[in-house]
């Protein structure tokens, strides 16, 4: 390709409304134009990209034994009132009515369609296992759409959808999955974690992240780096920071601490740690009779984590007691409650560490009052146990191989083992060898296409530009002639090393726009192309080029006749994998 036959247009500033790296330069190196908030034109550089990454996806999911199918943009509601998530399903889900007033859905993912499918097409166990996927464009109506388009209402993904005939079935399809997107990620040149994560809204049994490292990622993630242990914070298993309780060494106190109402405020107060203290959360679930009230307790410097509290008992769809509700089962104000002798009763739910700690602190149920020497057995009944804080630095790893770091990551995969959550809402039955009829048990896999360009740029810039991995650049080489319209020789040249790159199979770009060199190199700095190869007059008087990859600091003299067999080396080693 030359330069003058493609739309290249490089900004020198974003524009205002830009926050993150890759939001910045892809708007800079001309890959994407905003047409309305969170919705992008990609132009032609940055739609070079999404196929590469879109060709790599298609080899492994066929390799895989993925089939691939195309779904429509627009669902009808109907499919998503069978499972419920028509309703359940908030704001994010873009709803329209056509013409006669039927509703519809812009797809956001594709369970209910695909095993639709499936219920019509799939009679017999002599049909499965089968996994269709598919490349489409989805859309979630952002509330606030933002960070270009990592965080965009527009978007494409690959979703992967596998049917089995039992579990340990699609436990197979699931680790053929995983382990073609390990293939993936490690193609497309990222450095990337799988994550033990929540299944979330879609469901299911259990599910892993893939995440590019990055530090603006939004997502926090728990790893061990002496063991293959990760996880997403929000899953991520925080062990008791005390190995057994202790017996009770102080008598309960009620103490004056007027004015203080935080944990921190106490410890400060009392001159006491701050490990000392219990802080109390009060959870309200909603029921017919009235709402009913948890209050679950962590020690005053850890941070409750609101997935883990969905999962104790009752708790799936709770929502924080309002102050109303506090006042009248506890006789104070937030800021002084504890679970010794409340108002009214109620489930105490304790964190691990809290459940072993003696002689702790805990509000009085009486403003300007707390309680000292608090333990369990004696001065109330024991609770019930639950994991319910964030994991920190040093904890313990719950493989009890070493301890966690914490580290950012940003989301690009997902992995889900659905089971019969769809299958059995949609009845999508098939007939086994006895004729017995049973659920379908399902897996679902999705990859973030066009989110992979901004992760891949949050991982991999300077303060030139993107730097691409070879795998997936808009460009592998681009080669830079000096007075391509001026001089002979270097056009010659400029031509020949083309015609000899393309035909060995290389993507390169010839730049024959007549630019300024330094407006030139800046420009392919900036795009990210990964090797610029240098014509000028002064070196081929000498038989020379000048070769620079995009991480090295300065160029190299290589011999005319070696620089097709010197790039395709380079090239050949970055995508062996």
């Amino acid at each position: 390709m030359k330069a003058s036959q493609f739309f290249i247009r490089t900004l020198k500033e974003a524009p205002s409304d830009a926050e993150i790296v890759s939001h910045k330069l892809m708007m800079r190196a001309g890959m994407i134009r905003k047409l309305g908030a969170g919705i992008y034109n990609y132009m032609p550089m940055g739609l070079k990209v999404i196929r590469k990454v879109e060709a790599i996806i298609r080899e492994e999911m066929d390799q895989a034994g993925a089939v691939e199918l195309l779904m429509p943009v627009i669902q009808p509601a109907e499919l998503w009132q069978e499972t419920g998530r028509w309703d359940k399903m908030g704001p994010e889900l873009l709803r329209i009515k056509d013409r006669h007033d039927r509703d519809f859905l812009i797809q956001p993912t594709s369970e209910e369609v695909v095993t639709d499918i499936a219920r019509h097409e799939i009679k017999s166990y002599k049909q499965l296992p089968v996994n269709f996927y598919q490349i489409q464009t989805k859309f979630r109506d952002e509330r606030r759409p933002r960070f270009g388009i990592m965080r965009g209402r527009e978007f494409s993904m690959k979703d992967a959808y596998s049917f089995d005939r039992d579990v340990e079935g699609m436990k197979q399809s699931y680790a053929k999955m995983f382990n073609a997107y390990q293939r993936v990620f490690t193609r497309l040149g990222l450095n990337f974690r799988a994550v033990n994560a929540d299944n979330g809204a879609i469901g299911g049994t259990g599910s892993q992240e893939f995440h590019v490292i990055a530090d603006t990622g939004e997502d926090a993630i728990a790893y061990c780096p002496t063991s293959d242990y990760a996880a997403n914070i929000e899953t991520a298993e925080a062990m008791s920071l005390i190995a057994s309780r202790l017996a009770a060494t102080q008598d309960m106190t009620s103490v004056a601490t007027p004015g203080q109402s935080k944990c921190e405020d106490v410890a400060r107060f009392l001159k006491l740690p701050l490990e000392k203290t219990v802080k109390s959360i009060v959870l309200a679930v909603d029921a017919e009779e009235g709402a009913k009230l948890f209050i679950l307790l962590l020690r005053g410097d850890h941070d409750l984590n609101e997935v883990k509290a969905s999962k104790v008992a009752g708790l799936a769809d709770f929502r924080f007691a309002s102050e109303a509700e506090i006042i009248a089962y506890f006789g104070t104000l937030p800021g002084y409650l504890g679970p010794v002798k409340t108002k009214k009763p109620l489930k105490v739910v304790a964190d691990r560490t809290v459940a072993n700690m003696n002689d702790f602190i805990c509000g009085a149920n009486q403003e300007g009052f707390h309680l000292t020497g608090v333990n369990w057995a004696r001065d109330l009944p024991e609770p019930i146990i639950a994991d319910l804080r964030n994991v920190i630095a040093g904890d313990a790893s719950p493989d009890g191989k070493g301890v966690l770091e914490i580290c950012r990551g940003i989301e690009v995969g997902h992995v889900f083992q659905l089971g019969t959550r769809y299958s059995e809402s949609m009845n999508a039955v098939y007939l086994d060898e006895k004729g017995q009829s049973q659920p379908m048990v399902m897996g679902c896999y999705g990859i973030g296409v066009t989110r992979l360009l901004g992760a891949a740029i949050e991982q991999c810039f300077d303060d030139r530009g993107i730097v691409w991995p070879v795998s997936i650049a808009p460009f592998q080489v681009v080669l830079c002639p000096m007075g391509y319209d001026r001089s002979d020789m270097v056009r010659e040249t400029s031509d020949q090393i083309y015609k000899d790159l393309t035909a060995a199979g290389i993507e390169v770009i010839l730049d024959d726009r007549g630019e300024r060199p330094g407006a030139m190199f800046a420009d392919w700095e900036l795009i990210g192309v990964p090797y610029r190869v240098v014509i000028g007059e002064r070196g081929l008087k000498e038989g020379q080029l000048e070769f620079q990859a995009r991480t090295d600091t300065e160029a190299t003299q290589v011999p005319v006749a070696d620089v097709a067999v010197k790039v395709k080396t380079m090239i050949q080693e970055k995508l062996s994998y």
